[in-house]
Order: C-alpha cells, then sequence, then structure tokens
C-alpha cells in the first residue's frame, strides 16, 4: 500500500469514527433559509476565467452566458439565443433569428453585433472553438445574423452550441475575471483559484433559477472530507477514494457523463517534420491493440482505479445519438487475446512473463496526468491487467502540458466526451495528424474512415450525417472497429457528496468537467 492510500484509509476512517460519535439530526442551517449554497467541484470553475472566446464553456457548463444553441435534458440540440435557424441547400451558408428579449448582466441588449463579434474574436483567438471553416459572419438586423463557410459542414449547429455570446460593448482586457453575460448566473466575486461568488442575473430571459448565491471554493483533495464532516459546503466533488466514507448529514450522489478514458494507441515510429519521435513501434502491432482491446476486464480496471463508478466502453460517447454501440463486445476473452499473439508471432521465449516478437518487448509507457488522479489510477490498473496476457505497461504520472507534447509517441490517457461529432473527425480523420497535439494521437490514417467522415461532414441532412458517422466508427471490415486505435475503457461516472437537504432535481447525463458538469442544471437546485 502507498503513504498516499494509507492516508487516505486513515482519513476515512477518522470520518468514519467521527460520524458513529455524532447525532443524526439535521443541524440547522443558516444558507438554507437565505437560498444559499457552497459548493466544490473541482479547480476549473475557479481556474483562469470566463472567456469563451478563449475556450472556457468548451469541457463543461458555462452558468454565464448563452449561445445560439444549446442542448436539453436529454442531450438533444436545441434553439436557445436563436429562435429560427435557416440553412441553405448547399450548406454553405447559416441564418440565425435571435430572440429580441435577451440582455446582458449589466442590462444591455443582446444583439446580432455582439453574436457576430463573439465569433470574428473566437476565429482570431483559434482557441478550442474550432471556427476554422467560417469565411464570414455578417449582420443582417439587430435580430438577424449570417454565416458563410467556406465549406459544408454539418457540425455547424452544434458549434453554434459549443460558443458562448460576449458583450461588444464591455469586452475587453480582464473580460475572462469579470464576464458579463445573459446566461441565467452572473458573476458576483471571483479570487482566482480560490473562490467565486455568483448570483442569478436578474435579466436572464429563461426560467429564474432558484438559489440566490452560490458560493464555489476549491478545495485540495485533502480537504474535502475535513469540509463535508464540518458542514462547511452543500455539495462536493470527491476523488473516488473518499466516496465510501460515511459524512454526516450528507448523501453520495452519482451524475453519469458522456465522457469516456481511453488510451490512444499510436501507430509506426517516424519522425515527424520537426524531428521529434512519434508513433510506437509496440502499440502499432495490430495483433497488441486487438489483444487489449478485447482480453481486458474492463469492469476489474474500473473497480481498481475507479472504485467501480464507471461503466465499460468500448466506444466514445456512447450516451449520444452520434455513437455507434454496435461496438460494444464481451471483453476478457483471455484465451482469444493470447491466441491472437501468438499467431502474431508474440512469445514469451525467456519466460519472465513478458512476450517478445524479433528481439522487441510487448513493453510499452502510458502517461497518466499527473492533476488527474482518476486517469493515472486506471493507467495503472490497465497495466496490472494487461499483465496476464504477457503485455508490460509501464504507467507512469506524468504532467498534462508534457504528456501531451509526447503524446503521440507515448500512450496517454485521454477524457474525451464532446457534445459534436466534430470529435470523430478530431481523432480519426488522417488530415487531422499532426495538426496540433491533441488531434488524432493515434496517427490514425484509413481512407475508408476518412471518405465516411468526409461525406458526414458534407452532407444538408441530419440522417444522412448520422449515418456517414457510424459507419466512420466502424466500417464492418477495416473500420475503426478492428483498427483500434484507440483503445476505450470507462464511461465515467463522477462521485458527489451533497447535502441531504439540497435537491438537485434531475441531474443530466452531462460532461465530466473534472468535476463542474454537475452545475448543468444548477438552475433546478433548491433547499427541501
Amino acid at each position: 500500500m502507498t503513504v498516499r492510500k494509507f492516508l487516505m484509509c486513515l482519513l476515512m476512517a477518522m470520518t468514519m469514527l467521527i460520524v458513529g460519535c455524532g447525532g443524526t439530526d439535521q443541524p440547522k442551517n443558516e444558507r438554507a433559509e437565505k437560498g444559499e449554497i457552497v459548493i466544490s467541484v473541482g479547480k476549473y470553475m475557479v481556474g483562469e476565467g470566463f472567456d469563451p472566446t478563449a475556450g472556457w464553456g468548451s469541457w463543461g457548463p458555462d452558468p454565464f452566458h448563452s449561445a445560439l444553441m444549446m442542448h436539453d435534458e436529454k442531450n438533444q440540440l436545441v434553439k436557445d439565443l436563436a429562435t429560427d435557424v435557416q440553412r441553405s441547400a448547399d450548406g454553405l451558408k447559416y441564418t440565425f433569428t435571435i430572440r429580441s428579449d435577451a440582455k446582458f448582466s449589466d442590462g444591455q441588449p443582446l444583439t446580432a453585433e455582439d453574436v457576430a463579434f463573439t465569433y470574428e474574436t473566437a476565429k482570431k483567438a483559434a482557441g478550442t472553438v474550432d471556427l476554422t471553416v467560417m469565411e464570414e459572419v455578417r449582420v443582417l438586423s439587430p435580430t438577424q445574423v449570417e454565416f458563410t463557410l467556406s465549406k459544408p459542414w454539418s457540425v455547424f449547429l452544434e458549434t453554434a452550441a459549443a460558443l458562448g455570446i460576449v458583450p461588444k460593448h464591455a469586452y475587453k482586457e480582464g473580460y475572462a475575471t469579470a464576464p458579463m453575460g445573459s446566461g441565467p448566473w452572473k458573476v458576483v466575486s471571483f479570487q482566482k483559484e480560490q473562490q467565486l461568488i455568483m448570483e442569478p442575473n436578474e435579466y436572464y430571459y429563461g426560467k429564474k433559477p432558484k438559489l440566490k448565491k452560490v458560493t464555489v471554493l476549491n478545495l485540495g483533495d485533502d480537504a474535502i472530507l475535513a469540509a463535508a464532516q464540518s458542514g462547511q459546503v452543500d455539495l462536493v466533488f470527491t476523488p473516488t477514494e473518499y466516496a465510501g466514507a460515511s459524512v454526516p448529514h450528507m448523501k453520495l450522489v452519482l451524475m453519469d457523463t458522456i465522457d469516456s478514458f481511453c488510451v490512444n494507441m499510436p501507430q509506426e515510429a517516424e519522425h515527424d517534420e520537426n524531428g521529434m519521435l512519434v508513433g510506437n513501434n509496440v502499440t502499432s502491432d495490430p495483433a497488441i491493440r486487438t489483444a487489449l482491446n478485447i482480453g481486458i476486464d474492463r469492469k476489474t480496471i474500473i473497480e481498481n482505479a475507479l472504485a467501480g463508478f464507471g461503466k465499460p466502453s468500448m466506444n466514445l460517447a456512447e450516451a449520444l445519438p452520434w455513437a455507434n454501440n454496435a461496438l460494444q463486445e464481451k471483453d476478457n476473452r483471455v484465451d482469444e487475446a493470447v491466441k491472437i499473439l501468438e499467431d502474431a508471432g508474440w512469445k514469451d521465449t525467456d519466460g519472465d512473463g513478458i512476450r517478445e516478437k524479433n528481439g522487441m518487448k510487448a513493453e510499452f509507457v502510458i502517461n497518466g496526468r499527473s492533476n488527474d488522479l482518476q486517469r493515472y489510477n486506471t493507467a495503472v490498473a490497465l497495466a496490472q491487467d494487461a499483465k496476464k496476457l504477457g503485455i508490460n505497461i509501464i504507467a507512469k504520472s506524468t504532467p498534462w502540458s508534457e504528456a501531451r507534447k509526447i503524446a503521440r509517441n507515448i500512450p496517454t490517457v485521454w477524457a474525451i466526451g464532446d457534445y459534436t461529432p466534430q470529435a470523430i473527425y478530431n481523432y480519426y480523420h488522417s488530415s487531422q495528424v499532426g495538426v496540433n497535439v491533441v488531434n488524432n494521437p493515434a496517427i490514425y490514417r484509413n481512407p475508408a474512415v476518412d471518405v465516411h467522415i468526409d461525406r458526414a461532414l458534407a452532407a444538408t441532412s441530419d440522417e444522412e450525417a448520422m449515418r456517414e458517422f457510424k459507419a466512420a466508427q466502424w466500417d464492418g471490415t477495416v473500420g475503426a472497429k478492428s483498427d483500434v486505435p484507440y483503445l476505450w475503457i470507462v464511461t465515467v461516472q463522477v462521485p458527489y457528496f451533497v447535502n441531504e437537504r439540497l435537491d438537485l432535481g434531475q441531474l443530466r447525463v452531462g460532461e465530466r468537467g473534472q468535476g463542474m458538469g454537475v452545475l448543468a442544471n444548477l438552475d433546478d437546485w433548491q433547499w427541501k
């Protein structure tokens, strides 16, 4: 047992001892009487700030800004600021009519000028919102804006759901720390990496939040249980190691997500145009990838890495309509996996438990993210389970800034959970190899898959796009099913300790967001 695990167990034992000595009556809660709560939902909610044009809102809910489109409680794409959307027959023009009653939190009206400004600013920033196909955005009237694309892009409405609108009149340097959006909540006070205070936006056009004030704290892992035990917080995102603890007057709540953990399996090793080594001579062997895909026991890995908080997965975004769930099949087929390896020439000739082929060991490193214990634990549990196949995986805890740079050479644990099927393009299309350190880290190239993705993106009907995106995930004989460019392991569930008197309503199947995904339905939260 590691020192870290020992300290965690000790802390949990002390917590349960305190619980056993305490009473069972819920103490008076002044926050409840005022309609206020204090929560901790991971570091990103109190991170760098809240500028959508710089990427805020891409990996979790944005309570402060409205977008042209949005996802409803069933993750269906619906209109938000937009009241009408028209797409030209050739798929090159999108015309949005926006609502006339939308206002920013300073009371100023939101107009088509703000929409155009936001999109132009985001394109110049070249951040996480991909606007490379946006050729022009033109204001037709105060309530109508037209986008011209350089080519048909069937996922453009998904892009319109990912970018919150900022005010042209108030956007300036430092906006991220004092945003002024048109969403249901407004920022009252923000101390970077420490605390955020938010209150309802009185000018919001939609359903009004039930709570009057939300204070968000940044708590380290070692402070979470103590904060819950003392009543300092009413909801707290908890590492899975702590989720088994008993905390007075709090219950454990699980949020299902669209996020899946996977490991990229880089193809043949080569040097890129900058001389950097990319690819991996072990994971590039189809026998290694296939054997791992069918031979590992995902349930065991999830138990060991995530205390069971997750569902076995062989694909991305299984809760979304464009996922091809026909990719699911039975795993832990050890005998079949071993035969695949043996037939491909991977044999343990020296009796050390690790297979070799042509003098090369079936051995490689997997990087887990050092500031995301769940991902690192997944790498460790996968390594343990793969031993039965004669494959030696070396799990390392690596800073994300470093792991991303070398991911095309060293397999890495990724958390992927995009609403948009553009994720298939980003991770599977050969044109994305080398675009940046995130896109297609498996260096995956398959002409048949490229054709399906190209057809999907060029489609002028949603039905055609969905059909082609699903075909791209599994082309039958040569598609992603048999290639296994990514070893999908688990669709994550996120645990929270929640005050037993706090009603969260119906939680969505949302983005993990490093813990802040639970805020997707914050407007519905209320004290019982």
